[in-house]
């Protein structure tokens, strides 16, 4: 047993899963100065005033030309709905099931790495929100606060995992995660190399952080995020270290290891996928995926479902998005729940997404942007909004269940935009 493998198995040891917290804590309420805040897109606009740019650019941005992270929005526009009218919606219902697990809406939370840099401990505030609403909450592997603390936050999280370099690590990170109580994993499979995110580099925003007069000017001229993120971490949790990265502890942000951590991912291939799954004894889910023909491989490994996703566009820039790549993999893999992210800000989006064969539909940067604006209760106003907008949609598509939505319900748009 290497060294790396030990420790973290004694990491596990000293810090093992902590018990839910318990439901009845009052429910946390929207500041006045959020209320003009009415769709997920109002988020953003306000982060943008909210964060420093070196950090907004890292959750807004995407890879090169952002051509992938534009096409995304555009997929969804040229699809239009095919609405039914008289029928009795008054009963309609959001609720869905996924894995066997009643969920109260067909949307969920996906990964977003660093959540605890622009919304105080963020990963924490997204898994209490998604709890609190009954929607799952998929917690990133490159995030700054334990998966242990955010298992005990939510119970129900899921954990999205960015492969070791080695099955010794990989193995130890899976005790690990096992250990926590996490029932659904997720492997994301398109970061073999990290992407050229230029966008990042032009605002002053590198892993690892580097401090500079822009840096420090940027925080002095934002003090909500400067003193309510940022020293109030340092102050009460010390330095941000990327905690998930392996069973044990990662490097701290300002540390040039952090490089070397997610530079090793290029020699994976589909046999770690496999001993994962002989591995792993809950619910596995790959992410990533946009050609049917690996979709096919992952369902031939064993995995329990796909989330069809380009990244957010965040990755190979000119990938195609999954919103256009979703029919095909929902036909080669025609028992597996697929599911799909990338794109999706309104709740019409998400039903494009299911009447396309979609199974559930997350999304990513509009819950940051809340948590980062407003905390917890951002983060419930953002849910709420888009269950509101799936319902409304639902009610003017004449739809009163989720599972009676299917192709019928869209068309090409004319002309096409």
């Amino acid at each position: 047993m290497n060294e790396r493998v030990a420790a973290g198995l004694q990491a596990t040891r000293e810090h093992p899963p902590l018990q839910a917290l318990p439901s009845t804590e009052p429910r946390p309420a929207l500041a006045r100065r959020h209320a003009g805040i009415l769709c997920l897109d109002d988020f953003e606009a306000a982060a943008r005033r909210h964060l420093p740019a070196q950090v907004y650019a890292y959750v807004a941005g995407a890879a090169e030309t952002n051509q992938s992270f534009r096409m995304n929005r555009e997929a969804f526009q040229r699809h239009a709905f095919v609405p039914r009218v008289l029928v009795d919606i008054s009963r309609r219902s959001t609720a869905t099931t996924l894995f066997g697990r009643r969920w109260d809406a067909p949307f969920g939370i996906a990964p977003m790495g660093l959540a605890a840099l622009s919304a105080y401990r963020g990963d924490l505030v997204l898994a209490q929100a998604a709890r609190r609403e009954n929607v799952p909450m998929v917690m990133s592997g490159s995030s700054l606060i334990r998966l242990e603390d955010v298992a005990r936050a939510n119970p129900d999280a899921w954990f999205q995992a960015y492969l070791p370099g080695d099955d010794a690590a990989i193995e130890a990170l899976l005790q690990r995660v096992q250990a926590a109580g996490y029932g659904t994993l997720v492997i994301t499979l398109d970061t073999a190399v990290g992407a050229n995110r230029e966008n990042n580099v032009r605002a002053g925003f590198t892993i690892p952080l580097r401090p500079s007069a822009r840096l420090a000017w940027q925080g002095l001229s934002h003090p909500r995020w400067l003193f309510g993120t940022f020293l109030r971490t340092l102050a009460l949790h010390g330095m941000p270290h990327f905690e998930n990265s392996y069973a044990t502890r990662g490097a701290p942000i300002l540390s040039p290891n952090v490089e070397r951590d997610f530079s090793d991912r290029g020699h994976l291939s589909w046999r770690h996928l496999a001993r994962i799954r002989q591995r792993w004894p809950g619910h596995l889910v790959v992410k990533g995926v946009l050609d049917p023909r690996d979709a096919r491989q992952a369902a031939d490994t064993g995995v329990d479902g796909i989330i069809v996703s380009n990244h957010g566009g965040r990755q190979l820039d000119g990938a195609v998005a999954p919103l256009q790549a979703l029919p095909g993999i929902v036909a080669a893999c025609p028992r597996l729940p697929v599911m799909l992210d990338s794109g999706a800000r309104r709740g019409s989006d998400v039903l494009k997404a299911l009447a396309l064969g979609a199974r559930f539909v997350f999304v990513g940067r509009p819950f940051t942007f809340a948590a980062a604006v407003a905390g917890e209760a951002g983060v419930l106003h953002g849910i709420e909004l888009l269950r509101q907008e799936v319902s409304r949609n639902m009610a003017l598509l004449g739809l009163t269940a989720l599972d009676r939505l299917d192709a019928s319900a869209v068309v090409p748009a004319f002309p096409a935009p």
